[in-house]
């Protein structure tokens, strides 16, 4: 029970770090220092998207559930948890790219309002 309890709670830091990889931008709207944490957890979620390597927590995951007696899997997190949800298909390496190509053109936006907001209060 106590394995499986962490390798959902791994589970759960993954969402809430691709949360953070594809939004984390409007939380630097209000905290610009956040984009210090930000800027490298989106540059490494890009990362993985387009060298269609497995985050390392995927592997703690499994870990956690062969612990548990359970079956881990073979494909990482969004392959497994997100893409059933987004996607009907299976990924492939295009779709990936393209979710990587997502989170650039996103933060993209949201840093130049950051930036914007920044420079416009150094001016008054």
């Amino acid at each position: 029970m106590f394995y499986r309890i962490q390798a959902d709670l791994v589970v759960l830091l993954h969402l809430l770090f691709i949360i953070f990889v594809a939004a984390g931008g409007l939380l630097a709207l209000r905290r610009t220092g956040l984009a210090l944490l930000h800027l490298p957890a989106a540059a490494w979620g890009a990362y993985i998207e387009f060298s269609g390597t497995i985050c390392p927590l995927t592997p703690l995951e499994n870990h956690f559930r062969r612990l548990a007696g359970k079956e881990g899997y073979a494909t990482g997190f969004i392959e497994h948890h997100l893409i059933p949800i987004i996607y009907p298909a299976g990924l492939t390496h295009a779709s990936q790219i393209l979710l990587g190509l997502l989170v650039i053109a996103v933060n993209l936006v949201l840093y130049a309002f950051v930036l914007h907001r920044y420079f416009s209060r150094q001016a008054r």
